[in-house]
């Protein structure tokens, strides 16, 4: 018998060795010379966005009898700093569906379309719109990438168009950092 038990222990001890160790919860080592164990410290880092904005209104060329009829004015809207950690898109787009907003007594209307940006003083102007457009973007990590909006007004031609009405127009136009 005292063979075939040796010979099942030896099996036993065989498979126990081929077990892949389990993480070690305890250190005992009874000649007290040294005892260690690991702990594995970790962290997750998501996507980091940041962006700062310059000013939170911008004041647009006001019409003159002159300027009906056409675009209005070079305007520096705000300046933008973004930092983030991977590539990232800054998108514009208005806050309102259709209209801007109007305070007066005559009832004017004047169409989102009607305010007109560009990332360039010279560059090509594009009309608001709800959906939204990209301002500025990169492939690439920044610890504080730069960007600006510049604005065209359209002001209608006539003196009795709905949007020339007498009273203040404005349009929020909101400006999205996404780290896609």
């Amino acid at each position: 018998m005292r063979k075939t038990e040796l010979a099942v222990g030896t099996v036993v001890l065989c498979a126990l060795l081929a077990l892949p160790a389990a993480a070690q919860t305890n250190c005992t080592n009874t000649s007290g010379s040294s005892c260690s164990l690991t702990n594995t410290a970790s962290a997750t880092v998501g996507a980091l966005i940041s962006l700062d904005i310059s000013g939170l209104t911008t004041t647009l060329t006001n019409p003159t009898s002159l300027t009906l009829g056409t675009d209005v004015g070079v305007d520096n809207g705000p300046t933008f700093t973004v930092k983030a950690n991977r590539d990232w898109q800054l998108s514009i787009k208005s806050a309102n569906a259709t209209d801007w907003d109007y305070a007066g007594s005559l009832s004017g209307v004047k169409p989102i379309g009607h305010l007109k940006w560009s990332a360039t003083s010279g560059g090509t102007y594009a009309a608001l719109d709800a959906v939204g457009a990209t301002l500025a973007s990169s492939a690439s990590p920044t610890n504080g990438a730069a960007a600006a909006v510049f604005y065209k007004t359209t002001w209608a031609a006539g003196f009795d168009a709905a949007s020339n009405a007498p009273g203040v127009y404005s349009l929020p136009v909101v400006f999205t950092l996404s780290a896609p």
